[in-house]
């Protein structure tokens, strides 16, 4: 799976879709319990997982001629809860 850009992207877009829900968790902690650190540390990781997770979606689109129709897709996946997930069923294994 790591042999491959899409199976690199496919990794990736995984551990971004987790990081975006970790992200979800932390902040409760951070605002109900006043637990600032490990928001802090999934955002962080969230944050470079986010634009590793764009620069290997363009290089993916550029080698494998995905449409502009897909990239546009793949990326508002990113930006929605459980996206990166639905989208590895959907856009990427094709």
């Amino acid at each position: 799976m790591f042999r491959t850009p899409l199976g690199r992207f496919r990794i990736v877009a995984f551990l971004e879709g987790i990081s975006f829900l970790l992200l979800g968790f932390t902040m409760v902690l951070k605002y109900q319990y006043a637990m600032p650190r490990p928001n802090f540390v999934v955002g962080l990781a969230h944050g470079v997982l986010f634009v590793a997770y764009v620069f290997l979606l363009i290089r993916v689109t550029v080698i494998y001629e995905w449409s502009s129709r897909k990239f546009v897709l793949a990326f508002l996946a990113s930006l929605l809860p459980f996206g990166t997930f639905v989208a590895d069923k959907n856009l990427f294994r094709k």
